[in-house]
């Protein structure tokens, strides 16, 4: 008879997991499961799925060399239930177990299924506290207490001061909290981007991309030229050559992007950091380590730990903080269906085509495609939260819910009306021509403002604005931008609203009871 059951999901790959302190190898067993309900309740990326049960199967191997019982149960297990709760209830009456110890997982619906176990089971079951991150989730809510709006750059500040990260004598070192005014230059095309670190699939490997690539047939995505991490050692092999060849330039080009180059500077450690391989501590300290001996500037350095010790933190807080409302938040009450050429790329604006392409293959984009072109696009036509968050939950292998939902309903698309981010991150196509050499090589003309042939993103900006002034024209940080919209002919005007609606019309109609 066991002792307890020690639940691991798929994105709590760590060895330090709260759910596997004190755990007795005497009597202790560890449940490892994958479930179709997880793979399909929305249709994940095919390497998503791939990348998880293969980093899961090779953890629980990790587990078994150090001496402690793993039931796993594969997707193809003729017995396998299908869902976490159906698993848990199978393997308690399996091994006769006395109780259930798990640590609290990354998604408020999972949470709420578990915490009705405990009168379905008969059995003590214990939620642990997920302690890989920086900021407990009581931390962060002691901190938003009272504040109407939360920024994350205080709160960052608030991070660095409580880890001791980039400072001196109560000081930030360089004399700035935030260098990412010098993080914003335009793509060099003379520079020589690193290749990103991607390891040959093992035996382990390939069995789950064959399974993927059966029992996931008709999900969005490639599988081909797999080269994921799946381990805790090739993961943090990423994060060295990330330090060691890409850190010194990802400041400077972090918001760069460049045609068929889709890994750039950045660090591709999110895969890695989300499912447990890494942990953010020590992703900071190694970056914090760089600058020290000299190996980074500090703008690449400050901004990469920005990412991870400010923003991943602090989205993360708002998640817990907020749901389960936060999921239903749509201020700007748009309502329009997600684009068909989102799954297909079926389009002639180049930047777009380009993003959605290298999302297919590669369930990845840096942030700024997926918040100055894509999501962009997504704020601008008015498409509906819904269908935006769960596209970004598909197509994306670093995707959960608690970090997706605050950065696309918060950041992407101002849904929750300004609660994370201070306005919309809306922009025109100068933008995106500045940041990249998509225009180029696009149908649309970048400079022509309307017509036939103008790059859309310039008329639906400013249809943007028309749409949603009196929600918008209030708000301090467009004040510029509505004082331009005042100066336009009224025959300009006309002319915006008019090539906004023939090109919505056309590739993304409104659905009947539509708002935008």
């Amino acid at each position: 008879m066991a002792g307890a059951i020690r639940l691991v999901l798929g994105d709590q790959l760590s060895h330090s997991l709260s759910g596997l302190a004190d755990l007795d190898k005497e009597r202790d067993v560890v449940l490892m499961a994958e479930v179709i309900e997880e793979v399909t309740y929305v249709r994940h990326h095919k390497r998503k799925v791939a990348f998880l049960f293969s980093a899961m199967r090779h953890f629980a191997d990790e587990l078994r060399d150090e001496g402690i019982t793993v039931d796993y149960i594969q997707l193809d297990d003729e017995a396998n239930s299908g869902s976490f709760s159906g698993e848990v209830v199978r393997a308690v009456k399996r091994h006769g177990a006395e109780r259930l110890v798990l640590t609290e997982p990354g998604e408020h619906r999972v949470l709420a299924a578990m915490r009705g176990w405990e009168d379905e089971l008969g059995i003590d079951v214990e939620i642990r506290n997920d302690d890989r991150f920086m900021c407990p989730a009581g931390m962060f809510e002691s901190w938003a207490e009272g504040r109407k709006q939360l920024r994350m750059e205080f709160f960052y500040r608030e991070m660095r001061r409580h880890h001791d990260v980039l400072m001196e004598g109560g000081e930030p070192v360089g004399g700035k909290w935030n260098y990412d005014a010098d993080n914003r230059e335009s793509p060099d095309l003379k520079l020589t981007v690193p290749k990103p670190t991607f390891f040959t699939p093992d035996e382990t490997t390939a069995e789950v991309l064959a399974l993927v690539a059966d029992r996931c047939a008709g999900h969005f995505g490639d599988l081909d030229d797999f080269g994921f991490a799946v381990t805790r050692e090739q993961a943090l092999a990423v994060l060295d050559a990330f330090i060691a060849e890409r850190l010194p330039l990802f400041g400077t080009y972090q918001d760069a992007m460049i045609a068929d180059e889709p890994w750039m500077y950045h660090s591709h450690i999110g895969f890695y950091l989300n499912s447990g391989l890494l942990l953010p501590g020590e992703a900071v300290r190694a970056a914090e380590a760089a600058w020290h001996t000299g190996h980074a500037p500090l703008n690449a350095v400050e901004g990469f730990i920005r990412q991870i010790l400010g923003w991943r933190e602090f989205v993360r807080g708002i998640y817990w903080l907020k749901m389960p409302d936060y999921a239903a938040m749509n201020y700007l009450e748009a309502h329009r269906p997600l684009p068909d050429f989102f799954w297909s790329g079926d389009t002639g604006m180049n930047c777009m085509q380009q993003s959605i392409d290298q999302t297919r293959r590669f369930a990845y984009a840096h942030h700024i495609q997926r918040l100055m072109v894509l999501g962009n696009f997504a704020l601008l036509a008015g498409i509906d939260p819904a269908e935006v968050n769960e596209w970004y939950l598909v197509v994306y292998a670093d995707a959960y819910e608690w970090v997706e939902l605050p950065n696309v309903s918060g950041m992407v698309l101002f849904a929750d009306g300004g609660y994370l981010a201070s306005k919309p991150y809306a922009a025109g196509g100068a933008y995106i021509n500045r940041m990249s050499n998509y225009c180029s090589g696009c149908t649309y003309k970048v400079a022509k403002k309307n017509g036939e042939g103008a790059c859309p993103f310039n008329y639906l900006y400013w249809d943007f604005l028309i749409r949603n002034r009196e929600k918008l024209g209030g708000n301090a940080r467009m004040g510029m931008m509505y004082r331009s919209l005042d100066r336009m002919a009224p025959e300009k005007v006309e002319m915006i609203r008019a090539d906004s609606a023939r090109f919505l019309e056309r590739v993304v109609p409104e659905t009947e009871g539509s708002l935008t």
